[in-house]
């Protein structure tokens, strides 16, 4: 499985990324230049966004559409599932990421999906959740 990595551009929070999603039904369109060569790969495999340096959530991608002019839909599922954040510098674009150097979910049980981003961060990084 491959999967693609993206900065989460212009967001200052994972609750403003979450807020891109809200309202938008069960898919969104990420509109790209180029269409990534590997993209029969990367169906099925998920878009991880980049936030302060570090991969913090992930969407599914569920297909790659023609768009206007040339370019390229990558549609992916408005669901976000949160991973243990992990360091990744800023790049432009999308680039691509192996299965084995991707990031777990977040699987946080119990009443802690009701925690402030902030407050499970700093449990993940003390190793609690």
């Amino acid at each position: 499985m491959l999967h693609l990595t993206k900065v989460a551009y212009g967001a200052q929070s994972l609750d403003e990324v979450l807020g891109w999603w809200a309202n938008r039904g069960p898919t969104a369109r990420l509109n790209t230049r180029y269409k990534p060569k590997r993209a029969d790969e990367i169906i099925g495999g998920s878009m991880f966004w980049i936030l302060k340096h570090q991969l913090i959530a992930r969407t599914e991608i569920l297909d790659f559409e023609e768009a206007e002019n040339g370019r390229t839909n990558i549609v992916v599922d408005t669901n976000i599932i949160r991973v243990r954040p992990i360091p990744r510098r800023a790049h432009q674009g999308w680039r691509y990421l192996d299965a084995k150097d991707a990031p777990p979910d977040l699987n946080f049980g119990g009443d802690t999906r009701d925690l402030p981003p902030e407050l499970q961060d700093e449990l993940v990084a003390l190793g609690l959740i």
